[in-house]
């Protein structure tokens, strides 16, 4: 089955569960020079920001995909089948450094409608994001002590929003 645009206004989905169950893919870089990495997420939020649609990720600077999302503008996130639980969970538990990550995990990228990253194939969802903003977690103003659990390494989140520029569902 082919993927359809969906309109922002038509856009219908299960936030929590996409985040919590089926989690992401946020990949970032440019498909055209296959200089692009992917990392699994499952923390982040979909909204409304600034009268604009708009996704929020995090990524800790330790990550391989950091220095992407750094260096590009925009990124994709895309959710998949439940089938493809066990390919996600890999590609969340290695780093692209070292390892074709992405080759070894089966998926096919493939190039965004809008922006440079691409998404994938495999894909029932695909965000095409345009990076707006940028913060880094500043753990004084957690106001949850438990939320510190989360950094033994300290390794604190960069946050970044992006104004969602397409949806293509399946």
């Amino acid at each position: 089955m082919a993927f359809r645009v969906v309109s922002i206004k038509e856009f219908c989905a299960k936030p929590i569960d996409l985040w919590k169950n089926q989690w992401f893919l946020l990949t970032a870089g440019d498909f055209s020079t296959k200089k692009f990495n992917t990392m699994t997420v499952a923390w982040g939020s979909i909204g409304t920001m600034w009268d604009k649609p708009f996704v929020q990720v995090v990524v800790r600077p330790t990550r391989y995909t950091f220095e992407f999302i750094e260096a590009f503008d925009s990124f994709t996130l895309c959710a998949f089948p439940s089938q493809y639980r066990r390919v996600l969970n890999r590609l969340g538990s290695i780093s692209g450094r070292n390892v074709d990550k992405i080759k070894e995990s089966g998926l096919v990228p493939i190039p965004s409608q809008e922006i440079d990253a691409p998404g994938f194939q495999e894909a029932s969802l695909i965000l095409e994001c345009r990076k707006i903003y940028w913060d880094d977690f500043e753990p004084g103003h957690f106001l949850d002590p438990r939320i510190e659990k989360n950094y033994p390494l300290k390794d604190y989140h960069r946050i970044y929003f992006g104004e969602i520029l397409v949806i293509l569902q399946r």
